[in-house]
Order: C-alpha cells, then sequence, then structure tokens
C-alpha cells in the first residue's frame, strides 16, 4: 500500500512540474493502475462526440457542397472509410502512432493489435484503452477531411484504399512526430489539439489529392453549385459541437484546463465566423450560409494548435485573423491556382492550421495571458520550432500523398468514368404506377440573403 502511493505521488509530482503542451514521460505501463473514473467518463465522451464530428458532420457539408447527384457517393465513400480506419488503428496504426519507445520517426511495435496496452495510459489517470478510442476517433476524422478533396469524381476502391493508408503512412507518423514523443516534439513544436497534426496535415493532403485526381467535369460552373445550404449548415453545427471534444479531450481529464480549451475553440470559431460574414458582406453585399460555415471551421482550424496554451482574448484575435487568411486564400487556389479541392480542405483546415501554429508562438507569452515559454524558451525560438514543424508535416504529406496516390492507381483506376461523372450511368428511375401522382421536379437551393 505503501509502495503504490509513493507510485501516485511521484506522478502526481511529475505531471504538475510538467509544462501543459509537454508529452508525458515514459512509465512502464504495468507499473500503473490507478484510473480517475470522471476524467475516464469525459474522454468516452470525448470520444463518441468526436466521431459525431467526424461521421455524420464532415460528410454532411461535404455532400451539401457538391452537386445532388454527388450526395450519395460522398456519404458511402466517407462510410467505408470510416469503417476501415479503426479496424486499421486496432491492427497497427495506434502503436505506429503511440507505442513505446518514444522519439525517432514511428512508435514502437508494443501495441500492434492493441496487445499491450496499458491500465492507465503514462501520464494520466485514464485507461489507456479510452485513449485509444479517442485517438481512433482523431485518425478517421482526419482521413475524411482528406475525402473530400475528391468528392464527386474518385473511384469508390481508390477512395477507400487511400483513406486507409494515408491513416497509416501519413496521419501516424505525424501524430506521432508531435504527440507521441517523436522528434517534432524534441523540437518543442506545440500543437495542443491537432493544428498542425491533424488539420495541416489533411489540409496539405487534400490539395495534393485535389491536383493528382483532377477537376470535375464542368468546373467551376453547375459542378462546384451548393444543391443544399442546409446539409452545410447541419454539418457545420456538429463541427462546431464535436470540436468541443477535440479540444476539450485533448486535455485527457475533466478538470479546468479543458473547459478553458473549449472555451478558447468557441470564441474563436465564433468571432471567424462573424468577421467572415463581414467580409462577404463588403465585397459582395450579400451574407451567405456557406460563408457563415467556411468562417466557423476556419476559425476551429486555427485555434486547434492553441485552444489549451493562450487566453480566451488571444482566442478571438486569433478569429479576427483567421477569417481574412483562410477567405483570400479560398479564393486564391480556385481563382488564381484553379485548384478543385470540392470542400476547400486546404484553404480552410490547412491555411488555418498553418496560422494557428504560427500565432502560438506569438500568444503564448505570458504577456498575452498564455501559459509562457518553456525555460529558456522565447518567441523567436519557439516560432523557430514552429516553421521547422509545419515545414516538415508538409513535406511528409505531400510525399506520402503522391506515393499512395500513384501506387493505389497502379491497380484501381482514380477517377470514375466521364459517364459515371456526368451521370449517364445512373440507374434508371423504377416505374411508376399509372394513378401515382407525378414526381416532383427537384427544386435548386434558393440563394442566400
Amino acid at each position: 500500500m505503501i509502495a503504490r502511493l509513493a507510485r501516485i505521488f511521484t506522478l502526481a509530482t511529475a505531471a504538475l512540474a510538467a509544462p501543459a503542451w509537454a508529452a508525458p514521460a515514459m512509465v512502464d505501463p504495468a507499473t500503473l493502475d490507478v484510473t480517475n473514473s470522471g476524467d475516464t467518463a469525459f474522454m468516452l465522451i470525448s470520444a463518441a462526440l468526436l466521431m459525431l464530428f467526424a461521421l455524420p458532420g464532415v460528410l454532411l457539408m461535404q455532400a451539401g457542397r457538391g452537386t445532388a447527384r454527388a450526395a450519395q457517393g460522398v456519404f458511402l465513400q466517407g462510410t467505408a472509410i470510416a469503417a476501415l480506419v479503426p479496424l486499421l488503428w486496432v491492427v497497427v496504426g495506434y502503436t505506429l502512432a503511440f507505442g513505446d519507445p518514444s522519439g525517432g520517426v514511428i512508435g514502437g511495435g508494443n501495441a500492434w493489435m492493441l496487445i499491450a496496452l496499458g491500465n492507465v495510459r503514462f501520464g494520466t489517470a485514464v485507461p489507456e484503452s479510452a485513449f485509444v478510442l479517442f485517438q481512433i476517433a482523431g485518425a478517421m476524422l482526419a482521413a475524411l477531411l482528406v475525402a473530400g478533396a475528391w468528392a464527386g469524381r474518385g473511384r469508390f476502391g481508390w477512395a477507400l484504399a487511400f483513406g486507409g493508408l494515408w491513416s497509416l503512412i501519413v496521419y501516424a507518423p505525424v501524430a506521432h512526430w508531435i504527440w507521441g514523443g517523436g522528434w517534432l516534439y524534441g523540437f518543442g513544436v506545440l500543437d495542443y489539439a491537432g493544428g498542425i497534426a491533424l488539420h495541416f496535415c489533411a489540409g496539405i493532403s487534400a490539395l495534393v489529392a485535389a491536383l493528382v485526381i483532377g477537376r470535375r467535369t464542368g468546373w467551376p460552373g453547375a459542378a462546384a453549385a451548393t444543391h443544399n445550404p442546409v446539409m452545410v449548415l447541419a454539418g457545420g453545427a456538429l463541427l462546431f459541437i464535436g470540436n468541443f471534444a477535440l479540444t476539450g479531450g485533448w486535455t485527457l481529464a475533466a478538470t479546468d484546463d479543458a473547459s478553458s480549451a473549449i472555451i478558447n475553440a468557441q470564441v474563436a470559431a465564433c468571432t471567424s465566423a462573424l468577421v467572415w460574414l463581414l467580409i462577404e458582406k463588403l465585397r459582395t453585399r450579400n451574407v451567405t450560409a456557406m460563408g457563415a460555415v467556411s468562417g466557423l471551421v476556419a476559425g476551429l482550424a486555427a485555434i486547434a494548435p492553441a485552444s489549451g496554451l493562450v487566453s480566451p482574448g488571444a482566442a478571438i484575435l486569433v478569429g479576427v485573423l483567421a477569417a481574412p487568411a483562410c477567405y483570400f486564400g479560398l479564393r486564391f487556389v480556385t481563382e488564381t491556382l484553379a485548384v478543385d479541392d470540392s470542400n476547400h480542405a486546404f484553404a480552410l483546415h490547412g491555411i488555418g492550421g498553418l496560422l494557428g501554429a504560427l500565432l502560438v508562438a506569438i500568444f503564448i507569452s505570458d504577456a498575452f495571458g498564455g501559459v509562457g515559454y518553456a525555460e529558456g524558451g522565447s518567441m523567436i525560438s519557439q516560432l523557430v520550432a514552429q516553421l521547422i514543424g509545419l515545414a516538415g508535416v508538409a513535406m511528409w504529406s505531400i510525399l506520402g500523398t503522391l506515393i499512395i496516390s500513384y501506387g493505389i492507381a497502379t491497380a484501381i483506376p482514380m477517377r470514375i468514368s466521364p459517364a459515371e461523372e456526368a451521370g449517364e450511368a445512373l440507374a434508371p428511375p423504377a416505374p411508376v404506377a399509372a394513378d401515382a401522382a407525378p414526381p416532383v421536379a427537384e427544386q435548386t437551393a434558393a440563394p442566400q440573403a
């Protein structure tokens, strides 16, 4: 009993001494058996809400942005990817990202098939199985964000294989580098809730995938029309709620740190949405549902690296800066570069995550109400670390996405046929009885005020 109390005291002292963003010290999981039921329940709820963020939240947004004909394919591909990624992460993904030992490029193989999980995730008071569930939800979300890049033109088999392999080859190593004690953690890179590891990584990969697979037939034009803004608004609302689980859940405990992170995420997203609408009003004299949701997503991506490290005032400033950066970034990508990223993953998640990763180096200062720099650190040194992290993740995301895309294409074509894309290969409608009412013509969405 005395030995157990001594271990608990040592663990608690180490946790209090470590900065909020530090990766936990490596401790033999077999020696830990103390869990907190409140923290465990919080992590389970966070994992469930994060899955709601991904499925159906992300899929509603992606299906609503495109044409009515492409909506079913978006849900089918997304659901299949959401089914495959958890299986792959149980088998090997989790151990690549968070297996022992710490350091290097990938985690150790001790947790493949989850065969060597500890009773408690080291550095926390929650079971490692709850931590695994949360990480699986995050991997599923990241893969679905990338899948939006080819909505309406990607072949099912290619998309499914890409989503599964991308979660293992690209996302899992990046998660290890930053959160699993890998080489970017050694450089002091800060990413509280996935601004770099999730949003930026997925945004870069989506941009590359969109370039590889090519534009939709008829884009820009009818193919780029939003067929159902209400679906986009519904998906955006689920993202807004689910993001509370992503930002608060990364605290790994039901504490005031979690509530502070959630508050920061909320005010940043709300500010960004309002600023986006203001930009729209000034430039086009109209505000749109798409603009509100885009601003919301930009704010969520931008605050993710800093949500648990800065003050609410700084979070508001992050939202103020995120909206114009992503708004004009989106216009540059679609109008100047003419890249058909169907769901604007790069413009919203990629640019938002990049901006937030840089701003955290400024707003973490205690002069702005942040948690302060690590011992011996400064704004300049932290900015350099963030740039190293962004560059490393960008290069790996580009390389990994190219290898996966073309590698799968040697066996499975990337795109559906032109006839399928044009809707000519769809099955004819079922016969209607003679006394049945005539079908109602498909209604187009009304313009937003």
